[in-house]
């Protein structure tokens, strides 16, 4: 696009934002004459899709501003009209973390709402993510908005969807929601009505406190040893988010009286000034949380990612040092101790589900002890939807779902991802392993000495612009067209391609199963130009043999799974690039 091109679709932008400081920003753009931000900004318009819209703020069709928000909300709610009967009866719950604009979006959110006769049941508070999820099914709510970006930096924010099912939004909404946004006037004419107008006509309804104390209690009953602990010392950061509360009260009430709150990350700040980017994932995010917990000697770390859906854990090893729990540790961990200890729980046949790129070891955990399981594609919205349909379709009972992205939820408080819950019961875990005169590395390794040891690794290549596009393209078509037969040693037991929708909704994803057990799996990114690549390998440790022995011998034979595969990569179009 010229500049000239650039500077009319921009022109015409300001004509329509409704909001004074997008607009200053925009004019300043135009004023230095930036035509490669103005390039960039007017690139296309952000994609609503099954997590709803999220990219960086600012003036633009490709950004996160009140016009972009306006006009997604007059959508969904024309979109909900058409589609629930009493969505005017029943209403939207919407929520709002700490990030800079969240405040301003949740209200725009609102008094679209009501101006499309949809009562917004409104959180006045700064909240969790889950407990958005938890108010739609507890408030019967016809759907829920959620502002937050997660993890991203604090450049990003975002609009996450909820169904009434309490779950997100997966096909045939997400499309139904974006053909109705699409169809929305100028973001300066779409109907909303003030906050006090809102508020006088009964169409803006604050969410009670009773809720989140509803919440807690809910989320305290997923407990199963159920007896805290005076002497495991925890501590825990909420990296500046929203959770910080939640998880302190869920915790004292429990029992747990040695809580240790980071403090310079407990209370919520959307600027994040301890950490560039707040996922504990990411290098130096838990710098803080290492420090304090050497400080005060702690056994156990959990961390929340900002909005509190997510869920980092560190526990000391062998010889006394603090060690990150992969995803898919703490997943097998809390899978197996809920499948083990809690079957009092299930109402029906109890139902576990993971995701395609996380470890499939938890399957062979629940075929053994009885549990139906299910394999989905990446997103908690295919978790929580795939557990729904099963427990109308058989009466089971969901009790645990988990991807290696640290998400997780037990039982069925909330259908999505749970940060808060998830550290509750973790910290009950490590309470049950300290009674038994166990480590959690300990009861790990029981785990895996009787369903064997998985390793898993992830490697992500980035391939920015209109170019990477093609280069991730040519990769993937490179393996649909030559498929291996053998990846390094391994034979290629089994091939599944998800794009042909054979087992799932269709989706870009590939998979080898390797004989002996193992597999690799390969997808771009859903929200960055990357192709991902995901390895697992199961090693079975010798009677006897030390754990580290044998993990030092799979985590060789992973190392050389994963060169081989980059290797074919290579041989399909990769470029030579660092991950």
């Amino acid at each position: 696009m010229d500049a000239n091109s650039l500077k009319e679709k921009a022109e015409a932008w300001l004509r329509m934002d409704p909001d004074p400081a997008t607009v200053a920003e925009l004019q300043g753009v135009l004023a230095r004459g930036e035509v490669a931000d103005l390039a960039d900004r007017f690139a296309g318009e952000l994609e609503f899709g099954t997590a709803g819209l999220r990219g960086v703020l600012g003036a633009g069709p490709n950004r996160m501003n009140r016009a972009v928000v306006r006009r997604t909300t007059a959508g969904l709610a024309r979109y909900l009209k058409a589609t629930v009967p009493d969505v005017t009866t029943r209403g939207v719950v919407v929520g709002r973390d700490g990030r800079r604009l969240s405040a301003e979006f949740a209200e725009d959110t609102a008094c679209v709402l009501a101006a499309e006769g949809i009562p917004a049941l409104v959180f006045p508070a700064l909240c969790p993510t889950p407990l958005v999820a938890f108010a739609v099914l507890r408030l019967k709510a016809a759907a829920g908005v959620m502002v937050t970006a997660s993890h991203n930096p604090p450049e990003y924010n975002g609009y996450k969807v909820y169904w009434g099912n309490g779950a997100q939004i997966i096909p045939p909404h997400d499309k139904g929601i974006a053909a109705e946004i699409a169809r929305v006037e100028p973001a300066s004419e779409v109907p909303l009505l003030s906050p006090a107008e809102a508020h006088a006509s009964g169409l803006w309804r604050d969410v009670p406190d009773a809720l989140g104390e509803a919440y807690l209690d809910a989320i305290l009953a997923l407990r199963l040893y159920k007896r805290g602990s005076d002497t495991l010392s925890l501590v825990y950061t909420a990296m500046h988010g929203v959770g910080g509360s939640w998880v302190e009260q869920a915790l004292l009430r429990a029992g747990f009286s040695r809580f240790h709150p980071v403090a310079e990350q407990q209370q919520p700040d959307g600027s994040f000034p301890t950490v560039r980017f707040p996922n504990p994932e990411e290098p130096g995010a838990m710098d803080l949380s290492l420090a304090t917990a050497q400080r005060v000697k702690a056994d156990l770390v959990l961390a929340n990612d900002p909005d509190a859906d997510r869920l980092a854990v560190m526990v000391r090893d062998a010889e006394g040092q603090l060690r990150m729990l992969t995803g898919n540790e703490v997943g097998v961990l809390l899978g197996h101790y809920v499948l083990l200890q809690g079957p009092t729980l299930a109402r029906g046949r109890p139902h576990v589900v993971t995701t395609i790129v996380s470890s499939s070891q938890l399957g062979e955990i629940a075929r053994e002890l009885g549990a139906a399981y299910d394999e989905v594609l990446t997103g908690f919205k295919w978790i929580a939807n795939r557990a729904i349909e099963r427990e109308q379709a058989e009466g089971t009972h969901f009790v645990f779902g988990y991807e290696e992205a640290l998400g997780y939820s037990v039982g069925t408080v909330a259908r999505d991802k749970d940060g808060i819950s998830a550290a509750l019961v973790f910290a009950d875990l490590a309470a049950w392993c300290e009674s038994r005169g166990r480590t959690v590395l300990g009861y790990l390794e029981e785990i895996q000495r009787r369903h064997g040891l998985f390793l898993s690794a992830q490697r992500n290549f980035t391939f920015p612009g209109a170019e990477g596009a093609r280069i991730i393209a040519r990769i993937m078509e490179g393996f649909r067209q030559a498929l291996p037969a053998s990846i390094g040693t391994h034979g290629v037991r089994a091939v599944h391609d998800y794009v042909k929708g054979e087992r799932l909704p269709p989706s870009n994803v590939l998979a080898f199963e390797l004989e002996g057990g193992g597999r690799v799996t390969l997808r771009p990114s859903g929200t960055e130009p990357k192709i991902k690549y995901y390895f697992e390998l199961k090693e079975s440790p010798g009677a006897g043999e030390a754990m580290d022995v044998a993990r030092a011998r799979g985590e060789d034979r992973l190392q050389k799974l994963i060169d081989a595969f980059v290797a074919l990569a290579r041989e399909r179009g990769q470029p030579e690039v660092e991950s």
